[in-house]
């Protein structure tokens, strides 16, 4: 976006967005990631990312995505502390409903979730994990201002082998590129 305002607001996940998980589990959003989750799987994914939202240590928030000025939710994003490479990093994903999708809402919220794990501090990257083959998501990277460190191999869902590119965000490195104010 050229403008300083963010065309999205990132919002705590709450009790509330079960509705929204279970439609970001549809079988074209979930293509990448081992196809829709189980109810049971869902309701587990919800109660973590409930949990994380509420956290207060740094490990991670959950978010919903609202696309402004419209005020739909259009998606989740958040970030989860993790071991990667032998070092503590963040690692971050989203998805976006497929009517929004191509209007710059997955960029801008990848944007706004770094400056949020920026804020938190416990990491110094930021990493994602697309699939080499999502090149929707990959360009979300390359337009976040991630660094494209290469390929890996991953079982995600265990059990299901996939391809990822490791996109490495520095979050102590200047400003985050394009970085948008925080909306709230």
């Amino acid at each position: 976006m050229d403008d300083d305002t963010s065309p999205v607001r990132l919002e705590p996940w709450s009790e509330e967005d079960a509705g929204l998980l279970r439609a970001l589990n549809a079988p074209e959003l979930m293509e990448h990631l081992g196809g829709p989750e189980t109810e049971e799987q869902l309701a587990g994914r919800h109660r973590r990312y409930v949990k994380l939202s509420a956290d207060s240590t740094g490990a991670g928030r959950m978010f919903r995505i609202r696309l402004l000025p419209e005020e739909a939710v259009v998606g989740s994003i958040g970030f989860w502390a993790q071991t990667w490479d032998g070092e503590a990093v963040y690692e971050t994903g989203w998805t976006v409903l497929p009517g929004f999708q191509g209007r710059g809402v997955a960029t801008a919220a990848t944007r706004a979730v770094a400056a949020e794990a920026r804020a938190a501090g416990l990491c110094r990257h930021l990493h994602a994990f697309p699939s080499a083959d999502n090149a929707a998501s990959n360009a979300v990277c390359r337009k976040a201002g991630f660094e494209l460190l290469g390929e890996r191999h991953f079982e995600y869902p265990p059990g299901h082998p996939i391809r990822c590119n490791d996109w490495r965000l520095d979050l102590r490195s200047g400003p985050l590129p394009d970085t948008l104010p925080d909306p709230r």
